[in-house]
């Protein structure tokens, strides 16, 4: 008996855009994901460009990594995820959506990102530490761009640091969603999510 999810394919999401922001049914995820919301955020800052490389830290369900890559012509990105459950399931979602474009690495970022080419573009989700955070900043090329969240408030205040250091944008990202409440419907916040954003 299979338990997998069925998910909706690429041809029964078809949009008009190759915008970033499908819906989170798209991806088979754990719920740990960057929601459509946030992704959506976190791409005004990023920018996909054609043939750009994005550092996708702490990759989850790989949904910006796969993102980026539909969003602009030759896009590549690599995906770095400690936890090899989430590795496996973010290969399945490369694999139905921009397969050969986005390569997983299964372990902990801090060990790999030196031997990696130079990005385009950071974006961190998971796994921010001094460490991380400032050999991102270091291998990030001129003019790249990087995106940040936290949830926990120390994470939070890694990136007001980064935020007094670099500059850019901090900010604070809540969301509330309707919900069925008995007969009616009611606002739902999920847990609000600190950004920081800057290019090098």
């Amino acid at each position: 008996m299979n338990d997998a999810p069925i998910l909706p394919g690429p041809g029964e999401l078809v949009e008009r855009s190759l915008l970033p922001g499908l819906p989170d049914e798209a991806f088979e995820h754990d719920g740990l994901i960057t929601k459509r919301h946030q992704r959506a955020t976190a791409f005004a800052f990023l920018r996909p460009a054609a043939r750009e490389l994005l550092w996708d830290i702490g990759t989850g369900s790989g949904a910006m990594a796969i993102e980026w890559c539909r969003a602009a012509s030759g896009a590549q990105a690599i995906g770095l995820e400690r936890n090899p459950e989430r590795a496996a399931r973010a290969r399945r979602n490369v694999e139905r959506w921009t397969p050969g474009r986005v390569r997983i690495i299964e372990g902990a970022a801090s060990d790999a990102l030196a031997a990696l080419p130079s990005p385009d573009a950071v974006f961190l989700g998971g796994g921010v530490t001094d460490e991380v955070l400032d050999a991102c900043w270091a291998a990030l090329r001129p003019g790249g761009r990087v995106v940040a969240h936290g949830v926990t408030l120390e994470t939070e205040a890694l990136l007001a640091e980064r935020y007094r250091s670099h500059g850019g944008s901090l900010a604070r990202l809540s969301i509330e969603t309707a919900e069925p409440l008995g007969r009616f419907h009611g606002w739902v916040p999920a847990r609000p999510v600190t950004q920081w954003a800057c290019h090098k």
